[in-house]
């Protein structure tokens, strides 16, 4: 059976969204476990230059806000109640 070159595109889009977010958390995760100064957190202010990036990238504020703050509600779900993952 022959894919669908519309759905394969589609397909390659949604592999690339997901790989884009998983190689910033690992990066992340990363500077945080090697981060040489304990007292200064890395998340915090990762995501802050995240909304700034995502502004200098034309994202409106209209866009950026409700984005995270969607996400941070939708978490707990995600997390099914557990502070961090198991």
């Amino acid at each position: 059976m022959m894919e669908d070159p519309e759905q394969a595109a589609n397909d390659a889009g949604q592999t690339t969204f997901h790989e884009s977010a998983y190689r910033f958390s690992v990066a992340l995760n990363e500077l945080h476990q090697t981060n040489p100064w304990p007292e200064t957190p890395v998340l915090a202010p990762a995501i802050n230059l995240l909304a700034t990036e995502l502004w200098d990238r034309c994202f409106g504020l209209t866009e950026i806000t409700p984005a995270f703050k969607d996400a941070a509600a939708d978490l707990p779900r995600y997390a099914a109640g557990e502070e961090v993952r198991p």
